[in-house]
């Protein structure tokens, strides 16, 4: 995610998209009145294939050993694996976390994304106002290859100044990736002023002040002038909200909200609330690689899952060869002529 970006800035659409209706439907396994008098600490991710899949895991177990609060994942079902889906409930119980597969049909009148990467972005960005339950009034975006080293309900209850999201700005103190910076030049310099550019692998959302704002449909309306150019939001998710600071305000959360190596120096990791695995573009490490290096506990949490989906598969296996053994067995020829 650190192409860069050269685009338009178009801050008024010819015309204005028509809103999206939230589907206030049945998918909720809970009703809202029942989840709005339960302090719940909300999170949303994504994932696609089994290696993110593999770091959402992690991600959440870390989100869960570092707070006392009820939590509840929030996951896009699109692209997400049938191993996956069958293995959440076995994590969920063994775990003790609530969980909800979210879905919603991309609008026929919005631009069209061919790429499964792009498509997930867009829906990272384009859709949190309908995506979840009115009564969920703050929800947290953790990015699947992150590690979580603090209690996400402080972020959660963090004011955001009349902001509708917080987002963390990228580090500035690892001096050496001052080439790769692209952000500090050009379109983005001009268009941002004094203003941060704000990384997209974690941010918090309230959804009441966003859905007054009308947010979501500035955004829709934003990315729909700006997708028709192919050379515009390089990176969709992240792109299209920092595009959109003047129109609709970030606030900056704290910088040790969010530590990347490639971009945040050595010394400020202990401090670290949040650890992404973000791309280096200059050393290019396998993010496997960078993990099991960058974070010690990352391992421990990685094993910790392992022994939990070999159970889950010794169960399964065993349960299975039971049934085979205890069905009754055919009645004999004698008797299938009497019936």
């Amino acid at each position: 995610m650190y192409c860069v970006c050269m685009c338009v800035c178009v801050h008024l659409c010819v015309s204005s998209p028509p809103p999206l209706a939230h589907p206030n439907s049945g998918a909720s396994r809970s009703n809202d009145a029942e989840e709005k008098k339960e302090d719940v600490l909300n999170i949303f991710s994504l994932a696609s294939g089994h290696l993110y899949e593999r770091f959402l895991r992690i991600m959440m177990l870390s989100v869960l050993r570092h707070t006392r609060t009820p939590v509840k994942f929030w996951f896009l079902k699109n692209y997400l694996s049938p191993s996956f889906k069958e293995s959440i409930p076995h994590m969920a119980e063994f775990y003790g976390f609530q969980y909800e597969l979210v879905q919603y049909q991309w609008p026929r009148w919005l631009h069209q994304q061919t790429e499964k990467q792009r498509i997930i972005w867009g829906y990272k960005i384009l859709f949190l106002d309908v995506l979840f339950p009115l009564a969920v009034d703050k929800i947290i975006f953790v990015d699947a290859d992150q590690i979580v080293r603090a209690d996400l309900k402080e972020l959660r209850d963090l004011p955001l100044d009349g902001a509708p999201y917080g987002y963390t700005p990228f580090c500035d103190s690892r001096r050496e990736m001052d080439g790769y910076r692209f952000w500090k030049s050009g379109y983005w310099a001009s268009h941002l002023g004094h203003r941060k550019y704000h990384i997209s692998a974690l941010y918090v959302v309230d959804l009441k002040k966003f859905r007054k704002i009308a947010a979501g449909d500035r955004l829709r309306g934003q990315y729909q002038a700006l997708s028709q150019d192919p050379n515009s939001l390089s990176n969709l998710d992240q792109d299209l909200p920092n595009n959109m600071i003047h129109q609709v305000a970030i606030k900056s959360l704290p910088q040790e909200w969010l530590w990347c190596e490639t971009w945040c120096d050595d010394a400020s990791k202990r401090s670290a609330k949040t650890i992404d695995l973000c791309n280096n573009p200059k050393t290019k490490e396998p993010k496997l690689t960078a993990a099991a290096r960058i974070v010690p506990e990352w391992i421990e949490y990685d094993n910790d899952i392992k022994r939990l989906l070999r159970r889950i598969e010794e169960e399964q296996r065993d349960g299975a060869v039971q049934t085979q053994t205890t069905a009754p067995p055919p009645p004999p020829p004698s008797q299938q002529q009497q019936g």
